[in-house]
């Protein structure tokens, strides 16, 4: 269509310049101008048809550990300010983890698993209740976030904050677990890795990262306008995603001996903490997002099925 036509030619040289930015010598993107064209200018588009310049409109995006959330919903933005003149603000769940000295308090009190950043419960909830209505506010006030060091599995200082000014037309709220929902108690009940074997013995860790997905993360994500959820074929597959950002990570940190990067065995111990979750977003998402954005084992967009027109 023409009109996306017009929207790459004035998009294409800051949306490439970004990818590069991701990039590695080993690691680099291809048909990045297909993905660019046919799936993203697209979803702009639509979020654009939604968007009240009154309120933010709230855009979840979700998908399991490596899946290019940063990088996609990072596009989304650059294309939404350059080509439509919204005014985007992208955040990430992540960086609403509790600090390290609440997740030990956490991890002493539940269960020691919690004190494993990631799941459900190990966010700032309150926080981010108060991010959402302060953000709807007709008297919107400037707002202080937060922003998380992963290198380190702690919050960054208050001075490399995230610094609201003004009202986004458009909030971009990514995560792994964003618009999850809660497991049935049967299957909870069911071992799924040895991590839980080994550690979750008596379910206390599983139920209680379940309830937590039961109450305030569903009135939380009850918030959002509109979910989308980039969808891998299965969790080997994001696992071996997920080690590829590790390398990345590990390679822009210029091996610091300060920052904290993982190994192999780690990250895919790190995973099976996520994994109960992620798996019961493969099952059910695809049934209530917006928008499910499919991705091929190598790692590229093969096609977006919208059911909320």
């Amino acid at each position: 269509m023409k009109k996306f036509s017009l929207c790459f030619d004035k998009v294409k040289k800051d949306c490439l310049k970004f990818i590069k930015s991701q990039e590695t010598q080993a690691d680099k993107f291809k048909n990045k101008e297909r993905m660019i064209k046919s799936f993203l200018i697209p979803l702009c588009f639509w979020i654009n048809s939604k968007a009240v310049k009154k309120k933010p409109y709230f855009v979840g995006l979700a998908g399991g550990q490596g899946t290019g959330k940063t990088t996609t919903s990072s596009l989304i933005k650059i294309i939404l300010s350059k080509y439509f003149k919204l005014n985007v603000f992208r955040i990430s769940i992540d960086d609403f983890y509790k600090t390290r000295k609440e997740r030990i308090s956490l991890s002493k009190r539940v269960h020691p698993m919690l004190l494993t950043r990631g799941v459900p419960g190990t966010h700032d909830i309150n926080m981010m209740l108060n991010f959402f209505k302060k953000s709807k506010s007709k008297t919107f006030k400037r707002l202080k976030l937060p922003t998380f060091n992963k290198a380190i599995d702690d919050r960054f200082g208050k001075k490399h904050w995230y610094d609201l000014k003004k009202k986004p037309d458009v909030i971009i709220f990514e995560g792994w677990c964003v618009g999850a929902k809660s497991e049935k108690n049967d299957t909870l009940k069911r071992t799924i890795n040895s991590m839980e074997r080994t550690k979750d013995q008596k379910q206390i860790w599983r139920k209680y990262v379940n309830d937590q997905l039961k109450s305030k993360y569903k009135k939380l994500y009850s918030q959002l306008n509109c979910l989308i959820y980039l969808k891998a074929k299965d969790f080997s597959l994001l696992q071996k995603w997920r080690l590829k950002q590790e390398r990345k990570l590990w390679i822009k940190s210029k091996k610091s001996l300060k920052t904290k990067i993982m190994g192999k065995e780690d990250v895919l111990s790190f995973m099976q903490t996520y994994q109960r979750v992620t798996q019961n977003m493969f099952r059910y998402m695809p049934k209530y997002a917006s928008i499910i954005i499919n991705l091929n084992s190598n790692h590229q967009i093969k096609s977006a099925v919208y059911k909320n027109k």
